[in-house]
C-alpha cells in the first residue's frame, strides 16, 4: 500500500482543485452579464477566493475601508469591481461616481443587502437600518425623520444633552482637582458614556439600569456585524460558529430591548398622567409606543474621541478654538446649546474631522436592483455596490493638502455634510442617508465645547503630538483601536448642582 500513497494523495488533490474550480465557475455565473458588458476595473481574481488576496497585500488589510481605497488608487479605479469570495461588487470611490450613484440610481441602489448569517439570525427584524426599499421602510423613514429625529424633536432633549455635558464636566473636573500632576482620565470611557447616557435618556426619559450590559453587547454585536459583512463562503459560515453566535447576541440584544421599554413602562405607570407633558417633551418610548411601531436604528457614530485625538495632533489649534470658546461664554459656569451660535471656528473643525475620520468605515453593502451604469461602467443586476467615501474625503481634486489636518479649508464655502456635497459625504447621502445627523451633531457640539470650555489639555507625560496612537479598530463605526488617556488641566470650575 506504501507505493500507492502517493498516487492517492495526487488523486485527493486533484479531486479538490477539480471541486474548487466547479465552484468557481458557479460563483462566475452569479451575476449573469450579458454579451458585451463592460465591467469596471479592477484587481485580478483568483479561484474562489476571487480578488480577497489583493486585500493581504496592503498594510493593516482588516481595516477593509483603508484596504479598499489602496486597491483603488492601484489600480487608478474610481469604479472597482471586486470578487470577494462568492461575493460580485463594485467599490464607488470617487465624488462623480457618488453623484451617479445618488442622483440618478438612488432607486436602482436603495435597497441593502444582508449576509446569510444576518438574514438567518435576524429574521423578520430588520428595522429601518436593513430594511428593503419598500412601503414599509418608507413609512419608517418617514416616522423616524417627522417624529423622532426632527429638528424640532432634536431640541426639545436639549436639557438632556446639557446635563449630561455638565455631569461630564463634573467628572472630569474631580480627576483634576485631585491635586495629582499629570492625573490621567480615560477619554475614551467618558465621552462613550456621555453618550450612551444622552442616547438612552433621549430614547427612556431616564437612565437605563442595565446600560453596560446593553452598550456591552451591541457593541460586540456590532463588531461581529462588520466582521460579517463580505462572507467569503458559506462553508466557511457553518463550521466558523457565526450563526449560533449572532443567534445569541441577537436574542441578547432583544431582552435587553424588553427590559428598557418595561423600564420606561413603570416609571410612566408610577408617575401617573401628571408626566404626560406636552407632545414635544416626549422621550422616544413615548412616540414608538404611541405609533405602535418598533426602529432599532442606531446610526449615531461616536466621533468625539477621534476629534479630541486629532485636536491634539494640533496645540495651536486647540488654543485657537479654546480662545474662541472662552471668548464668547466668558466666566460661564455651564455651557448650553445657545452659547453655540457664534462659535464658527468650531464648526470648522467637527467638518475637517469627519472629513479626515467620519464616523463609518465601508457603508453597508446595497443590491442592484436593475442593470446600470456608472461613469460609463456597466453594473448587472444583482451586483453588490459598496460606497467608499474615503476615497472622496481624500481626494485633492477637491481639498488642498488632503492628508493635512486644516479646518480653515472650510470657511467661506457652504460645503456641508448634510448629503448634497458629493465630495464630503461622511454619513452618505439620498434615501439611504444617516436619519441621525442633527442628534449625533448636536452631541458633538456640545460635548467639544464642554471639554475645551473648561479644561486645557495635555498629552501623557513623554507622549509628543506625533506619537499619539490614531491606529482605528474595524467595525460598523470608526474608533480608535486603543482608549484615548489625557492629563485634564481645570481652567474654568463647572458648575455643581
Amino acid at each position: 500500500m506504501e507505493p500507492l500513497l502517493p498516487w492517492c494523495l495526487f488523486m485527493i488533490l486533484i479531486f479538490v482543485l477539480l471541486a474548487l474550480v466547479l465552484f468557481d465557475l458557479h460563483c462566475l455565473r452569479t451575476p449573469p452579464c450579458a454579451p458585451g458588458t463592460r465591467l469596471p476595473p479592477g484587481p485580478w481574481r483568483l479561484p474562489v477566493i476571487g480578488t480577497l488576496h489583493h486585500l493581504m497585500t496592503v498594510k493593516n488589510p482588516r481595516l477593509v475601508h483603508r484596504a479598499l481605497a489602496v486597491l483603488a488608487r492601484r489600480w487608478d479605479a474610481p469604479v472597482m469591481y471586486v470578487r470577494l469570495g462568492e461575493l460580485h461588487a463594485v467599490v464607488v470611490s470617487s465624488a462623480d461616481a457618488a453623484r451617479e450613484v445618488i442622483r440618478e440610481n438612488d432607486t436602482n441602489f436603495a435597497t441593502r443587502t444582508m449576509t446569510a448569517t444576518f438574514r438567518t439570525t435576524i429574521g423578520d427584524k430588520v428595522g429601518l437600518v436593513m430594511s428593503p426599499h419598500s412601503a414599509m421602510w418608507r413609512r419608517l423613514r418617514r416616522i423616524c425623520t417627522t417624529e423622532l429625529l426632527s429638528a424640532r424633536r432634536v431640541r426639545s432633549f436639549r436639557s438632556i444633552r446639557e446635563d449630561e455635558a455638565a455631569h461630564l464636566a463634573r467628572a472630569i473636573a474631580t480627576v483634576a482637582r485631585s491635586g495629582e500632576r499629570h492625573q490621567l482620565v480615560n477619554v475614551s470611557e467618558l465621552v462613550s458614556r456621555f453618550v450612551s447616557d444622552t442616547v438612552l435618556r433621549t430614547v427612556m426619559g431616564e437612565r437605563f439600569t442595565w446600560r453596560d450590559e446593553f452598550m456591552a453587547t451591541l457593541a460586540k454585536a456590532m463588531t461581529r456585524f462588520a466582521e460579517d459583512l463580505f462572507p467569503s463562503s458559506r462553508l466557511l459560515r457553518a463550521i466558523n460558529g457565526k450563526v449560533s453566535e449572532f443567534k445569541a447576541l441577537n436574542a441578547k440584544v432583544f431582552e435587553l430591548v424588553d427590559r428598557a421599554i418595561d423600564q420606561h413602562r413603570e416609571r410612566k405607570a408610577g408617575a401617573g398622567a401628571e408626566d404626560d407633558g406636552a407632545n414635544d417633551a416626549r422621550d422616544l418610548l413615548d412616540v414608538l409606543l404611541r405609533l405602535q411601531e418598533c426602529d432599532d436604528d442606531l446610526d449615531c457614530p461616536l466621533t468625539m474621541v477621534t476629534i479630541k485625538a486629532v485636536i491634539l495632533y494640533n496645540p495651536k489649534l486647540m488654543r485657537k478654538v479654546q480662545q474662541e470658546i472662552r471668548h464668547v461664554l466668558g466666566c460661564k459656569s455651564r455651557v448650553t446649546e445657545d452659547d453655540l451660535t457664534n462659535l464658527k471656528y468650531r464648526k470648522h473643525v467637527i467638518k475637517e474631522t469627519l472629513r479626515l475620520h467620519p464616523g463609518t468605515c465601508v457603508l453597508f453593502p446595497k443590491a442592484s436592483q436593475e442593470s446600470c451604469k456608472i461613469l460609463g461602467y456597466d453594473v448587472p443586476k444583482g451586483m453588490l455596490m459598496i460606497a467608499h467615501d474615503h476615497e472622496c474625503l481624500d481626494d485633492p481634486k477637491y481639498w488642498d493638502d488632503a492628508e493635512v489636518f486644516k479646518p480653515e479649508r472650510f470657511e467661506g464655502t457652504t460645503v456641508d455634510f448634510r448629503g448634497t456635497d458629493f465630495q464630503f459625504l461622511p454619513f452618505s447621502g439620498g434615501r439611504r442617508m444617516c436619519p441621525g445627523i442633527m442628534l449625533a451633531h448636536a452631541n458633538i457640539e456640545l460635548a467639544l465645547v464642554t471639554l475645551l470650555c473648561h479644561f486645557d489639555w495635555q498629552l501623557p507625560p513623554g507622549v509628543t503630538p506625533d506619537e499619539v496612537d490614531m491606529a482605528e479598530k474595524f467595525g460598523v463605526d470608526v474608533r480608535p483601536k486603543r482608549d484615548v488617556y489625557l492629563s485634564p488641566v481645570l481652567v474654568l470650575p463647572p458648575k455643581i448642582d
